[in-house]
């Protein structure tokens, strides 16, 4: 029976015209983010922040090449997993479902269909359960399912913060940047997460304690060093979790640590918050304030452990 595997996530403006669009869909959508006002208030005040926002986040994908490299590196992850699945005999097909860009939830099933899949399995991206994240994709792959009248069976991967082979691919990074970068040094490890607004946890969100058994593993195939969990990507008028990771680099600054090295749990590929954020935004303020070694570990990709650790992760599924 083949199997269309359709790969969920978030999506990235792909040049700079399509930046303001991406960032109306975003801040509309209140499942990623709920504005005050109910759906009336979400409607204005999204596109208000859209707008706002659309100058200062042109500049920040200028400074990566214009847009976002997110698709590219998914197409590469999903090229790699069918290949290992087919090499093990199962039959196979994948496409791209970005939730706020193209390829959209709608052209994904296009696809897997004109493929001839007889049945659908929905990937996360994502491996933290969060309602904003996977739940929102989800959402939109059952509504879309249902406008299109897609009746194909439909299985879901929604978690995997736990994986094994995700998390050794995690720990081969930080190795190879410990040992590239931190030569006889002893570094603080600041794990960098997504943020989320707050009121999710307080809805029950499980997204929290997925990310602290994500670091716990990933520290226990580490060498013993300082290490410290911060959040990343706050936007919007609500309160987010925290403590945020540029406090975070202010607090290590101040302790007067040097030598820092973050790991990014949350993003499978490289995207603004690792190649803007992470790497230009803190990189300087790190540095300006004195943390002289500032480094982060490379991103997944289409490393190939990490493809093998996805491979792993989908054949049950296809078994079953």
């Amino acid at each position: 029976m083949k199997t269309g595997i359709l790969l969920l996530n978030l999506g990235g403006p792909d040049t700079p015209d399509a930046v303001r669009p991406f960032l109306t869909r975003l801040f509309t959508d209140r499942e990623i983010i709920q504005l005050p006002g109910g759906p009336l208030g979400q409607a204005i005040l999204g596109r208000a922040i859209a707008w706002m926002r659309t100058r200062e986040v042109k500049e920040n994908y200028a400074r990566i090449g214009g847009g976002s490299p997110i698709v590219r590196w998914t197409t590469l992850q999903g090229r790699g997993l069918v290949e290992r699945l087919r090499a093990r005999g199962h039959d196979v097909a994948f496409a791209l479902a970005m939730r706020y860009w193209d390829p959209n939830t709608d052209q994904a099933l296009g696809e897997v269909e004109r493929a001839g899949v007889e049945r659908l399995l929905a990937l996360t991206l994502y491996p933290h359960y969060s309602m904003a994240t996977t739940g929102s994709s989800v959402a939109e792959l059952e509504r879309v399912m249902k406008q299109r009248g897609t009746k194909l069976p439909l299985d879901r991967i929604d978690v995997w913060y736990d994986h094994p082979g995700y998390l050794d691919a995690l720990a081969h990074r930080a190795r190879v940047a410990l040992d590239v970068h931190f030569k006889d040094r002893r570094p603080t490890l600041l794990v960098s997460a997504h943020g989320l607004p707050k009121h999710f946890i307080e809805a029950g969100d499980p997204y929290i304690d997925h990310i602290r058994v994500t670091m716990e593993g990933l520290l226990s195939r580490l060498p013993d060093l300082p290490h410290v969990l911060g959040y990343q990507s706050r936007v919007g008028p609500v309160e987010w979790i925290g403590p945020s990771t540029d406090q975070v680099i202010r607090d290590l600054a101040r302790a007067g640590v040097e030598d820092v090295l973050v790991i990014p749990i949350s993003f499978v590929s490289d995207h603004v918050e690792t190649l803007y954020e992470i790497d230009l935004l803190y990189g300087d303020q790190a540095r300006a304030l004195g943390v002289r070694n500032f480094r982060r570990a490379e991103s997944l990709n289409d490393f190939p452990p990490f493809l093998d650790a996805l491979a792993d992760l989908v054949e049950p599924k296809l078994r079953s």
